[in-house]
């Protein structure tokens, strides 16, 4: 029986702990009664990076030198890359010349200044004159203080060559080479930053039975064996009529952006069968429970088998068909 919400598989193992206390009360038999576990769905979750966050260049120019690749390990503010422009060192040549001849016109206006104002105390400049020949220092001092400004913008934009990371995290792509010609805003490298989670893409028919904190059993190959996550977001929006929901793992270790694990997403709950794992035995390939009739009578009936859940240290086994409710289940 399906029921429109998410079961915790913890309730269902409390409810089998007290299952289990009611079968040592008789020791040798085990009432079969059922009892409700959660429906899960198995699909592939994808490992993506929480922030994709792409290392631009400043300026246009050629592609001096690039210090990563892919997979390296960077940290916020690293220079990754030099962009170098010709055009700004011979700007910056033409403004110094442009200095040299305005510090030579500021010092004969200045020696023009002291004679006139010798003259003028003297009386043979009038006041007018002196006039213009201060209005004249001013003049190449202000140009001066532009050709200066001028310059400090081009020494920006030298420094600008240097590609920084703009966040800490794995390069994830570089899709240019050293002596490439680039232009202002195009990207260098690609980088993820911020951790990984799970991204899965869950039939559109279990829309209504998901819910946001649900738990999520990952498969997890190699050593590293099974794992659990939280169902942090579902996105409103369905692709190929998939609902797309994000995972939270803690300590999700990956090598891999875009690598694929099994994950079992609860989707509803059903009532099932459980008994103990050493109830069942297996001959010529059958699975056989033997069951009390009364008198101190027993029969053996032919079971089907499904999986196995580890409730308080021992193994249970659930029973797809062979057993009816109120069978005494005998318990070696």
């Amino acid at each position: 029986m399906m029921m429109p919400r998410a079961l915790a598989w913890r309730g269902t193992a409390a409810l089998l702990a007290a299952f289990l206390t009611a079968v040592s009360a008789s020791a040798a038999t085990l009432k079969v009664e059922p009892i409700t576990v959660p429906e899960w769905k198995a699909v592939y979750g994808e490992v993506k990076a929480r922030d994709t966050v792409p290392a631009r260049a400043r300026i246009g120019g050629t592609l001096e030198s690039l210090t990563l690749t892919e997979g390296d390990t960077v940290s916020e503010g690293d220079v990754i890359g030099t962009v170098r422009d010709d055009k700004l060192d011979y700007q910056i040549a033409a403004y110094e010349a442009q200095l040299k001849g305005l510090n030579a016109s500021l010092e004969n206006a200045r020696s023009e200044l002291e004679r006139g104002e010798n003259l003028n105390q003297r009386g043979v400049m009038s006041n007018q004159q002196l006039d213009t020949l201060r209005t004249q220092v001013d003049v190449v001092v202000n140009n001066i203080a532009s050709v200066n400004a001028n310059m400090e913008v081009v020494r920006q934009q030298l420094r600008e060559g240097d590609i920084l990371a703009p966040a800490s995290g794995r390069v994830l792509q570089v899709p240019v080479v050293e002596g490439s010609v680039i232009l202002p805003g195009e990207t260098v490298a690609t980088i993820g930053s911020g951790g990984f989670f799970l991204r899965l893409a869950i039939p559109a028919r279990h829309a209504n039975l998901l819910e946001e904190g649900a738990s999520i059993e990952i498969s997890r190959p190699g050593a590293e064996g099974e794992a659990t996550g939280k169902l942090v977001k579902l996105y409103p929006e369905l692709e190929n009529n998939r609902v797309i929901a994000d995972v939270e793992v803690d300590g999700l270790k990956t090598g891999y952006v875009n690598q694929r694990f099994l994950v079992r997403v609860p989707i509803g709950e059903r009532e099932a069968f459980f008994v103990p794992e050493n109830a069942v035995t297996t001959r010529h390939g059958l699975d056989f429970v033997t069951v009390a009739l009364g008198g101190g009578e027993t029969r053996e009936k032919t079971v089907m088998t499904g999986g196995n859940a580890n409730v308080n240290g021992q193994t249970m086994t659930e029973i797809l068909t062979g057993l009816s409710p109120g069978d005494e289940v005998i318990v070696p």
